[in-house]
């Protein structure tokens, strides 16, 4: 990927973030003007999609976001599955609260290169439900993007909660040049069926398709080396083929993966030499820019 962007808060009187709307409030108008000046700042942004739920969404996006800090880019992670926020687990920052001055928010870290945001952070008790209806959730994101001190970022990766509801059309809507989005599935049919109408929701909003990831697809017993397709095999890359759009690879399953998801241990660094790592390397090569570009 090497997609250059224009910034949107440029110096040129023309630009249209510095343009009020004929049909726009004054107040509408700051804060999409304050939204585009934080976003400008984002060289690229991806959104990690699913159709449907437990395909492991969140473990590709909070892995793919590590993978990017440690192969030397400024990253953001922003959990925006409002209902089931898992970032703050898999990263290891439970309880670990979001400093404001009341007017911007300073983002969780982990490690040197990675900022974190995620409602998790918000809640006072971890088995807290969110109990929102749309203009809530709609505010809540917006503010995250507007209000959220993200700075200079190479990346941002958003993950997003599973189908094609307010969160996610929301976004599309607020961040108006995405690079894509990655598609996550398994392979059964099951969840394949509702991946299409992820990829289909994509065309409509305009939205690339960056490629599709094939997760839990076959394990290879660590004992006897005897592999199991335990959900079938290969669904995926078929699907991605037949609505043409790219295949960025399977991620077997493995069990180090699943104890280094509890344990707040991303794959992506704690357990390099795994197959299922080895795998996700190969999918984050295809998906980034070099470091100095």
């Amino acid at each position: 990927m090497t997609k250059k962007r224009e910034c949107d808060s440029c110096d040129s009187t023309t630009c249209p973030a510095k343009q009020q709307g004929e049909e726009e409030s004054l107040e509408q108008f700051l804060e999409r003007q304050a939204l585009s000046q934080r976003l400008c700042q984002i060289e690229h942004k991806i959104f990690v999609l699913s159709g449907k739920g437990g395909v492991g969404k969140s473990t590709v996006a909070a892995n793919l976001a590590v993978s990017l800090a440690i192969d030397g880019h400024r990253t953001g992670l922003l959990d925006v599955d409002l209902h089931g926020p898992s970032i703050p687990k898999l990263l290891h920052l439970e309880g670990r609260p979001l400093a404001s001055d009341g007017q911007t928010i300073e983002p969780a870290t982990f490690g040197d290169r990675l900022k974190v945001v995620s409602i998790g952070f918000l809640l006072q008790h971890q088995d807290d439900a969110v109990i929102w209806r749309g203009p809530l959730k709609m505010g809540v994101i917006r503010q995250f993007l507007k209000d959220v001190n993200w700075g200079e970022l190479d990346y941002l990766i958003v993950d997003s909660p599973p189908g094609t509801g307010d969160e996610p059309l929301s976004l599309c809507q607020l961040i108006g040049d995405a690079d894509g989005a990655v598609v996550v599935t398994t392979p059964q049919d099951v969840a394949l069926a509702d991946v299409r109408k992820c990829i289909g929701f994509c065309g409509k909003l305009r939205l690339p398709v960056l490629g599709v990831v094939e997760n839990m697809s076959g394990f290879v017993c660590p004992h006897c080396g005897e592999r199991t397709d335990l959900f079938k095999r290969g669904g995926g890359e078929r699907m991605a083929a037949e609505m043409g759009v790219p295949f960025l690879g399977a991620i077997p399953l493995d069990p180090q993966v699943v104890a280094s998801g509890d344990d707040g241990r991303p794959f992506a660094c704690f357990a390099t030499e795994t197959a299922t790592a080895q795998a996700f390397a190969a999918i984050v090569a295809k998906l980034a820019a070099p470091a100095d570009a």
